[in-house]
């Protein structure tokens, strides 16, 4: 018999840590190689980690709640086979090191993780307690209205006296049972301004889920960043509409799965980013990135009412048939918690279909660091002038609106209402003799 550990593992190229959700199995419990473990939480995605090895977890080392780094230790399993090989002898390295190490390798996401601990003056260092606070926390702190100073009062029980989930979760319910104490007015605070509601008997209560106060939290940050403008344009989608109808059963056939309106969109969004580059942008401060990569995200509902967006990255490189396996693909994966941190990651620009709703069209709230999004309405049939060579004729046509929102302060009305209207240009120029 052989003891394994099972380390955290890497969950995308900017992740450093995650948290333990839930234990799926116990100790003594026997496991296949592949059969998933645990599930995990990052600021991205939660997803379900799978054992590398077969045999019995013979101990856990995190509990769930604990903040683990990539790479770190979670579990012990005993399979059958020889011993495993002697590790490396481990490098301890000191706090300041271990920061320098990871601004070296992935300084952005380093920053943006430890926040102010490496980009705020020595002098407020000095004011600041040492511990390090995880993303999830941080999070916590933000929606709750915590400041550094009283975020550094809590009490941790994680190791070297790291704040978990649970301590914040310990903290929010003694801090509401307290009575309210105004503190002396320092200058504007940062945190939102808390709305008073009436609750009667009969009202129900519901704690939101993390994705949903995640989801909050950035619908919040994202009207607050963008000044958002909507402009929209009715498509003809009867070319499209006709072209699926007569050749979706073939399609199904050919490839074994389904061919949705969805791939549709993406393409037509892809060849117009092509034409209008300047969509496909973020910002940062007074500098405007422009990307070289198309990367689309699309929204997928999960079943528990919340909304995901993966990515299909260089989907301008990917004809109809390519689009529509990555659609479906990601579609799956998202409505059964599938979806890895990298499947998130690295979008350019987002299309939400509301029209799998039955709405006609909608206002969507751009996805940040974006700087545009557009929402596609339900497909439906309307009289309409048609021009023939032999004169105009009413005739029954698959109208569609497209709904693009836009961030006014890099894309102007011009751009943005040009760029939506190409879309629709290459939807409604769709040609129906387009073969499998």
């Amino acid at each position: 018999m052989a003891s394994v550990e099972m380390l955290m593992p890497k969950m995308g190229e900017s992740i450093v840590e995650g948290t333990v959700l839930t234990w799926l199995k116990k100790e003594g419990d026997f496991i296949e190689e592949d059969e998933s473990v645990l599930e995990v939480a990052t600021d991205k995605v939660d997803t379900e980690v799978p054992s590398t090895h077969q045999g019995t977890l013979k101990k856990i080392l995190v509990k769930e709640g604990e903040v683990v780094a990539v790479g770190a230790p979670i579990a012990v399993l005993e399979t059958s086979g020889e011993a495993a090989a002697e590790p490396e002898e481990k490098v301890e390295l000191s706090e300041a090191d271990l920061k320098d190490e990871l601004m070296e390798i992935v300084p952005e996401q380093t920053a943006n993780l430890l926040g102010s601990t490496l980009t705020e003056p020595k002098e407020k260092e000095a004011q600041s307690d040492e511990r390090f606070y995880s993303p999830l926390v941080k999070n916590i702190a933000k929606e709750e209205g915590i400041d550094a100073a009283e975020l550094s009062r809590i009490p941790g029980t994680g190791k070297n006296g790291r704040v978990t989930k649970k301590d914040m979760l310990a903290y929010l319910k003694s801090r509401s049972d307290a009575p309210v104490v105004s503190a002396p007015a320092e200058g504007p605070s940062i945190s939102e301004p808390k709305v008073h509601v009436s609750i009667s008997g009969q009202d129900e209560i519901i704690e939101m889920d993390r994705m949903r106060k995640m989801i909050a939290t950035r619908m919040v940050e994202s009207k607050r960043i963008s000044p958002h403008v909507t402009s929209f344009v009715e498509a003809d989608m009867t070319n499209i509409v006709l072209w699926r109808n007569k050749h979706k059963e073939a399609y199904k056939q050919k490839f074994g799965e389904p061919i949705t309106f969805t791939p549709f969109f993406i393409e037509a969004i892809a060849k117009a980013i092509r034409d209008f580059p300047m969509i496909n942008i973020s910002v940062d401060g007074d500098r405007i990135i422009v990307k070289k990569d198309i990367n689309i995200g699309m929204a997928v509902a999960l079943p528990s009412g919340n909304l995901i967006v993966p990515v299909i990255k260089n989907a301008d490189q990917l004809n109809l048939v390519g689009i529509s396996k990555k659609v479906n693909d990601l579609a799956a994966r998202g409505r059964s918690n599938k979806l890895s941190a990298d499947d998130l990651a690295g979008g350019t620009y987002t299309v939400s279909n509301v029209g799998s709703f039955g709405n006609v069209m909608g206002t969507p709230i751009i996805a940040q660091p974006q700087v545009a999004i557009m929402a596609v309405g339900a497909i439906v049939k309307k009289p309409a002038v048609v021009e023939t060579p032999t004169g105009d004729v009413i005739a029954i046509r698959h109208k569609m609106f497209l709904s693009h929102s836009y961030d006014h302060r890099v894309v102007d009305g011009s751009l943005g209402g040009m760029f939506v209207r190409k879309v629709a240009d290459y939807l409604e120029g769709f040609d129906i003799n387009t073969g499998l």
